[in-house]
């Protein structure tokens, strides 16, 4: 008998656009002679399967199963493709911890943490070899006064960006003081993020993002890195998703003690904040120093075709394929 896989997708942000573009990748990708895939959507107006026909079946939120020809479908594991809200900040793992559902991501509380991207850099700035961006951390109460916290703090130029949020929405360089209002407003109001917004000094060097995961053996896979090079001014939304504006770069080219040493820290990050399945950590390496600086952690990242965990995968040699059969086999023994 297939293993019945919940392929997740949705979500309650501006990010659901790619999780549905993520999630189509994945279910072409994921072998369909071992496992049964059910892309379920979830959205604020209504959880549901959409058949072949086009028909929609609600799920029962009371133990996460559809009724398919007067049939209950109960599902062995749940494949996580939700980019933010809820898939990305605890609360959907929460849930299937509560009703004892398996699933591919990191636990609520590793989740929850790692969506908060002020108490992450907590979390990490200790690991050796790890430097993080001087920053201010904003909460909503700090709203009339943001801008008069980041003056007396920080130096130009700054990142501006949603402490809660993802793919770069609502996030902005600012240059000049006079743009710091707009970029704090742009930040506060971007949708489902918490009315929380962390500002960070900007950190001068090459950019790169790796994925790392856990296999079913229960060993740690790093994968090759990819150099991130945009001709916007930093990478954006626009730069993330519009062909042409980025140049990226897999494997990156970095020499073998960069390598060994990424490779060295990403395990520590990956285990120091106990991530389970795959993650992919976003870093800088400052020109001059050579010194090594934490962006941030995605628990959930995207899986189009173009994004960098697909193409770190076939990078090292492997397949999308087996990939993500690891990532549920992983699942299903943890």
């Amino acid at each position: 008998m297939k293993t019945k896989v919940a392929l997740v997708k949705g979500g309650y942000t501006g990010e659901a656009e790619v999780s549905f573009k993520s999630a189509a990748f994945v279910y072409a990708q994921i072998d369909k002679n071992k496992y049964d895939v059910f892309p379920i959507t979830v959205s604020l107006d209504s959880w549901f399967y959409e058949d072949e026909s086009g028909n929609k079946h609600e799920v029962d939120r009371q133990d996460f199963s559809i009724k398919l020809d007067g049939e209950s479908i109960r599902f062995d594991v749940a494949f996580i493709i939700i980019h933010g809200v809820p898939g990305e900040d605890g609360r959907l793992q929460g849930y299937f911890d509560m009703i004892g559902l398996p699933y591919t991501s990191c636990t609520a509380l590793t989740s929850a943490l790692t969506m908060n991207k002020g108490y992450t850099k907590a979390i990490v700035q200790d690991i050796q070899e790890i430097n993080v961006a001087k920053s201010v951390l904003l909460f909503e109460e700090h709203r009339s006064k943001a801008a008069d916290l980041v003056l007396e703090k920080l130096s130009l130029p700054i990142f501006v960006k949603p402490n809660a949020g993802g793919s770069s929405i609502g996030m902005s360089k600012v240059s000049d003081w006079s743009e710091l209002r707009k970029a704090l407003d742009d930040a506060y109001d971007a949708e489902n993020t918490g009315y929380q917004v962390l500002v960070e000094e900007f950190v001068t060097g090459r950019e790169f993002s790796q994925g790392i995961y856990r296999d079913s053996k229960g060993v740690l896979q790093v994968l090759p890195a990819t150099e991130v090079r945009t001709t916007r001014e930093f990478f954006d939304y626009e730069a993330k998703y519009t062909p042409g504006l980025t140049e990226e770069i897999t494997p990156a080219d970095l020499n073998e003690e960069q390598k060994e040493r990424a490779d060295r820290i990403i395990k520590e990050i990956y285990i120091r904040l106990n991530c389970k399945g795959m993650v992919r950590i976003d870093f800088f390496i400052e020109n001059n120093t050579d010194k090594f600086f934490f962006i941030e952690i995605n628990t959930v990242p995207g899986q189009t075709a173009q994004s960098f965990i697909p193409q770190q995968v076939r990078a090292s040699g492997r397949t999308e394929t087996a990939f993500y059969g690891e990532l549920i086999e992983a699942a299903l023994t943890s």
